[in-house]
């Protein structure tokens, strides 16, 4: 890797790290050369992950829905290597439910999935400015906030307004004097991770890091990963699809509509 962010040398800080996508990124970082700071809620797995990588790095416990705990974890970040070149905001939460769940399980959701991205920015963006390098910070969205399947309301308004806050991050690191930050959107498909069982139509978490990269070296904002079932031109033709319903006035969600359903077949 040659971008800057992700070569030897780097900082990099991982949410969500001790499973799934979040544990895969600091594998790879950190066989990169990058030091690495795994930051997750669990943190009983976190020291023994950090002694089986081959660099440097921190483990720190935190809760990153709590404003306060990240931005303690931002001092001991610079306290410990002085910069941030690589953020990655990826911990979430998953409620399979709809619009009448508890409202306990909305905001803890919105909590983890949308405001500690918020948090993390304020925490850590100011520095990664004035630093003056190139860095990156990377939004860990889903499909789900872009097409909306019914089902799972709570979960989709998350990620949709994940997306939305991404892309104005990037509008404004772009138009910003001077600023050498880049904000980026990583989409996964159907991922084998967390709750998900062996499945042969899904990724496993590393395919995700391998496809990342590359389309992150790239300068690409939006990271849209296939699967073993759902290919890229079929992502593309599902997110036409959805917003096709607001250009040609169709009824929302029109691909699980009745009327719909097999036009869009």
């Amino acid at each position: 890797m040659t971008h800057p962010a992700l070569s030897a040398g780097a900082v990099a800080v991982v949410t969500g790290a001790a499973s799934g996508i979040g544990l895969a990124t600091v594998k790879a970082l950190s066989n990169a050369g990058l030091s690495v700071v795994l930051v997750d809620i669990d943190g009983t797995r976190l020291d023994d992950i950090l002694a089986s990588l081959p660099g440097d790095g921190i483990a720190c416990p935190a809760d990153v829905a709590n404003p306060e705990e990240i931005e303690a974890l931002a001092r001991t970040v610079r306290d410990r290597f002085g910069r941030v070149d690589f953020l990655m905001n990826n911990a979430a939460t998953r409620v399979a439910g709809g619009a009448r769940e508890d409202l306990d399980e909305w905001r803890r959701t919105m909590d983890v999935n949308f405001w500690a991205a918020v948090y993390a920015e304020r925490a850590f963006l100011p520095g990664m400015i004035a630093a003056g390098r190139p860095a990156m910070i990377v939004n860990t969205g889903s499909k789900q906030g872009i097409t909306n399947p019914p089902g799972n309301t709570i979960y989709n308004v998350s990620k949709s307004a994940l997306k939305t806050y991404t892309e104005q991050l990037q509008h404004r690191l772009r138009n910003t004097e001077g600023c050498e930050v880049s904000a980026h959107l990583l989409v996964p498909g159907f991922t084998i991770t967390g709750p998900h069982k062996p499945n042969p139509g899904g990724w496993q978490p590393e395919e995700v890091v391998a496809h990342m990269l590359p389309r992150l070296e790239k300068g690409d904002f939006y990271i849209i990963c296939p699967d073993n079932e759902v290919t890229s031109e079929m992502d593309a033709r599902r997110i036409r699809w959805a917003a096709g319903d607001i250009a040609e006035n169709r009824p929302p969600l029109s691909r699980w509509h009745p009327d719909w359903a097999d036009k869009f077949k």
